[in-house]
């Protein structure tokens, strides 16, 4: 069984100025500095990477360099959710044949009427049946043009020994309790908001895909070792920093305003891939002063 615990970045993806292609040397350097922390992992061509602006055969070429550099004690999980289930299966294969170690299957919803609960077990058991790596099932933010899955699901998908846990990123604690207490023994809960990694540990969560460890890695692993090893008070406090950063730039900006932060922080963000439009000036201002409250960035 692989093990999911700990802090995974949903890393960005950067793109040439120049061209809009990827910048597979400036992937490469921001993987390197991140796994200087005791990261779980990291993903891939997730919500934060920008999935569905980027091409298949580019989130291959982004596994490629995360291969070469990350070591092997890192899980490197794959977004290959696409919209029918047997491109969502091929991606998967493709990505495990470059190294990936899991996936993050988001729902296929543009066919949103469609995607009754019946549609959707049949996509994922046959994903799951026909992956070759272990898949997490992501329960994307509702705020999305996504889908929401009854815990009743989950409960049953839970038991494929090849669907190993869930990115929840609905932002509600009951809900998430309750993925813990009807899931299969050993499936695995990882909570989506950084707001919330201390709160999800406490009711069960083993760790979080959070884009705040993006530019708060060392917060993030602190608050989870401090929690794994029952010093809570520290791990709240750790919380209570990287909390309003989620808020106030995640949250709130979205994939720009982290790239931005990114920038400032020395790490190679760039300008998202449009229809995306870059931040404006405005925006980066709130953005620094985001990361100067959090005390990530001298003022």
């Amino acid at each position: 069984m692989i093990d999911l615990s700990g802090v995974f970045l949903p890393v960005v993806t950067p793109f040439l100025p120049e061209t809009g292609e990827l910048d597979l040397s400036a992937m490469r350097d921001n993987l390197r500095g991140w796994s200087e922390f005791s990261i779980g992992g990291v993903v891939v061509a997730g919500t934060t990477g920008e999935a569905v602006l980027v091409d298949e055969d580019e989130r291959l070429e982004l596994v490629k360099a995360g291969r070469e550099v990350l070591n092997q004690d890192i899980l490197l999980t794959v977004g290959t959710g696409l919209e029918s289930t047997r491109a969502t299966v091929r991606l998967s294969r493709k990505v495990a044949d470059e190294g990936a170690d899991a996936v993050l299957v988001q729902p296929p919803a543009y066919y949103k009427g469609a995607m009754t609960p019946e549609a959707l077990r049949e996509h994922y058991l046959t994903v799951a049946d026909d992956s070759p790596i272990p898949v997490i099932v992501y329960q994307a933010p509702l705020r999305m043009s996504t889908l929401d899955f009854p815990t009743g699901l989950v409960a049953e998908l839970s038991k494929h020994e090849n669907i190993v846990g869930i990115k929840d990123s609905r932002g509600k604690l009951e809900l998430m309790g309750e993925l813990v207490d009807q899931c299969q023994e050993g499936f695995q809960v990882l909570v989506g908001s950084g707001a919330m990694l201390y709160p999800a540990l406490e009711v069960g969560a083993v760790g979080g895909i959070v884009a705040v460890g993006l530019m708060a890695p060392g917060g993030s692993c602190d608050l989870f070792e401090a929690y794994t090893a029952g010093r809570t008070a520290e791990a709240g406090r750790h919380q209570q920093r990287i909390g309003p950063v989620h808020n106030d730039i995640v949250a709130a900006i979205g994939v720009g305003g982290v790239k931005a932060a990114l920038d400032l922080l020395g790490y190679r963000g760039g300008d998202p891939r449009p229809p995306i439009l870059p931040p404006t000036e405005k925006t980066r201002e709130k953005v620094r002063e985001a990361l100067v409250s959090g005390g990530l960035l001298n003022g």
